[in-house]
């Protein structure tokens, strides 16, 4: 994300990098996530610190994780005279989230997510979920797609799947490449998960839950009484009251969660 002059940081392909420098849409985040003083903001992949600086002033608190060693040295100079502002050099791939919690405030996550890692990285976010109250993050089109799709919509699946037993997930608007440079060449857009205090469906075992999404979503084009095979009869599908006609996209998450429950 870009506040600096143009041309002082060359965009890194491996990185992913494509800096915001929309002053308007920056305006519709930052009001679309209404940081306040005393919050535990906590902002991935800074980049240049075009949302930096807005929340920063809001919240007067900030934690930012960067991978690019020189983007943090610029962060450092560019806000030196702003002690709020911690910066962790790391990969949020790799980040343990739960060393930032020092108090009972609940941490809110916000940013600019690389494309090339958005979806592993979202897996990884799902870990800490007990620990936010919130995230707002700028996504490739098609993935926030995902995140946000119904059961049966074309664009519904594992990640779906996963995130929606986490979160309350909304799709808040789209952003066209013209906003970013480089331009990327797909669209993005905002979207907001709101992690559960408690679970809609109680699963007894999340990787249980997780294998069995993954395997049904491996062959989508299959019934789950192929797909499933291995896993669950169709006799026992349909003592669930699921039939095993049915392909994985036609399920919902409750039921994905009831079959998960049954395979103890």
């Amino acid at each position: 994300m870009s506040s600096l002059p143009s041309g002082t940081h060359k965009a890194r392909k491996r990185f992913g990098q494509n800096f915001l420098q929309n002053q308007m849409i920056i305006h519709q985040i930052v009001e679309a996530i209404c940081p306040k003083k005393n919050e535990h903001l906590i902002e991935i992949g800074p980049g240049q610190g075009a949302l930096t600086q807005p929340l920063l002033d809001a919240a007067e608190h900030l934690d930012v994780v960067e991978i690019d060693r020189d983007l943090v040295q610029q962060l450092k100079m560019q806000f030196a005279a702003k002690p709020g502002l911690k910066i962790y050099e790391g990969d949020a791939l790799k980040f343990d989230f739960s060393t930032l919690k020092k108090d009972e405030k609940p941490l809110r996550l916000v940013g600019n997510l690389p494309y090339n890692i958005s979806t592993p990285l979202l897996f990884h976010l799902l870990r800490f979920t007990p620990l936010i109250q919130d995230m707002h993050f700028m996504l490739q089109k098609e993935v926030a797609d995902r995140l946000t799709a119904q059961q049966s919509e074309k664009n519904y699946g594992r990640l779906s799947i996963m995130t929606q037993y986490h979160c309350a997930t909304e799709m808040m608007f789209y952003v066209g490449p013209e906003a970013f440079h480089p331009q990327p060449k797909v669209e993005s857009a905002i979207v907001r998960l709101i992690p559960y205090r408690k679970p809609p469906f109680h699963c007894v075992s999340l990787a249980r839950l997780e294998k069995i999404v993954c395997q049904a979503f491996s062959q989508r084009r299959k019934t789950l009484r192929k797909s499933l095979r291995h896993i669950i009869s169709a006799d026992e599908l349909i003592r669930l009251d699921i039939d095993p006609g049915l392909r994985p996209e036609n399920l919902s998450v409750k039921q994905f969660v009831i079959i998960a429950n049954s395979c103890t």
